[in-house]
């Protein structure tokens, strides 16, 4: 089947999909990360208070994440989604309506639980579920609504910040929220793959047989996988979140960095769509251990050039690596493990990423404050991804390769 028909065929599933990935916009760094400066001020807080902040508040959905990940193997998508998407609109008005600087941990947690963590498992999890040999497509044409999101929804949100206040764009956030809940619920009146014929159409993972989250975690290859996981969240989270001070560190204007986003995120798209097609060929274990690399020769060239032009090739790097993990790293747990059990499976790795998204802003944060800049920081960075890849190969090649 050509990948035209495979959408014209799938094509209500594949935009709910792609709307729940879109929906997780308002929970995901890229978009909290664009009100830094005013929520710095409002609470009088500094680059490293605010990632701490920050840090503590998405470590706590990311332990959230270990029990209600496993949701999205019991209940249906559309079921979990209307809850998800009403908590996602409370929690934005709670950071529109918030004056505690103690409270703001849990508004980020409940932004970062119901839009990166929940919403986001929920929509991968479908996807790998309701399709098996088509699986690397699903899931790169789904994540295009993140794609979508991540390209324009920073531009629009700072033009609006010259006519309106940050509180206002959190209250239209609210009302986005449920307006896309509406047209899930909508959407997904019929499901794919009801969950009551779920058993017969799973696939198998290594060892022709389903894993279960114990059996997963009792063997060495789960943890050799987790680094690879966790990287792209750390750094990427990291750049996102600390896009004030770099363009401040660089000499940019804060605009001109956010206008670069969406050829980022076209880079991501096309990325993600070739790796998807990769996938389907070849399988996504074969693709893991290179995965990264574009990522390292992104923050290289952030660290070495001042330029926009060189900006603007250093987040194409980073993008190659951002589409490919969207897609490959949501693939290669079914493949792994089978599909049976992925939604719990995958909801202990999406944990540790989410893990990694804290621990981003919090190490950069706290380094920024010591007076080490960011692009400084970046060449100790690459050297861990470096060690991450070479983890990788082995892990691969030592459990996986036949």
């Amino acid at each position: 089947m050509t990948t035209l028909t495979f959408i014209r065929t799938n094509a209500r599933w594949l935009f709910a999909g792609g709307a729940m990935m879109f929906a997780t916009s308002f929970g995901q760094t890229f978009f909290i990360s664009i009100f830094a400066k005013q929520i710095m001020q409002t609470y009088s807080l500094s680059y490293g208070d605010w990632g701490s902040l920050y840090a503590l508040g998405t470590t706590a959905s990311g332990l959230t994440m270990i029990w209600a990940g496993g949701l999205a193997d019991r209940l249906r998508a559309r079921a979990l989604i209307t809850v998800l998407l009403v908590i996602m609109a409370m929690f934005c008005l709670a950071m529109a309506f918030n004056s505690s600087v103690w409270l703001l941990p849990a508004v980020i947690f409940g932004l970062r639980l119901s839009g990166q963590g929940m919403l986001n498992h929920v929509a991968m999890v479908s996807m790998v579920r309701w399709y098996t040999a088509a699986r690397g497509r699903a899931v790169a044409i789904a994540g295009l609504g993140f794609s979508i999101g991540e390209a324009f929804i920073p531009m629009a949100v700072v033009t609006l910040l010259a006519f309106i206040t940050w509180q206002t764009v959190w209250v239209a956030a609210a009302i986005l929220s449920i307006l896309f809940m509406l047209l899930l619920r909508f959407l997904l009146v019929k499901e794919r793959t009801p969950q009551s014929i779920a058993e017969t159409t799973q696939a198998v993972g290594i060892g022709q047989r389903h894993w279960t989250r114990t059996q997963a975690i009792k063997h060495p290859l789960f943890w050799l996988l987790i680094p690879v996981v966790t990287t792209p969240s750390m750094f990427t989270t990291a750049v996102f979140f600390q896009q004030v001070h770099l363009a401040e560190t660089k000499g940019w204007q804060h605009v001109h960095l956010v206008a670069m986003f969406p050829a980022f995120t076209a880079m991501g798209v096309i990325a993600g769509l070739i790796f998807g097609w990769a996938i389907d060929k070849w399988g996504s274990i074969r693709i893991l251990p290179f995965m990264l690399v574009p990522l390292a020769f992104g923050l290289l060239v952030f660290s070495s050039f001042v330029s926009l032009t060189a900006g603007l090739v250093a987040l194409l790097l980073m993008a190659i690596t951002q589409g490919g993990a969207g897609t490959v790293s949501v693939a290669f747990w079914s493949e792994i493990y089978g599909t049976k059990h992925v939604g719990s499976i995958k909801a202990l790795a999406v944990a540790f990423m989410v893990f990694g998204s804290a621990i981003g802003p919090l190490m950069t944060g706290r380094l920024i404050d010591l007076g080490y800049s960011f692009p400084a920081q970046m060449p100790g960075y690459v050297i861990y991804i470096i060690v991450v890849c070479c983890v990788t190969y082995f892990a691969t090649h030592r459990f996986l390769r036949k």
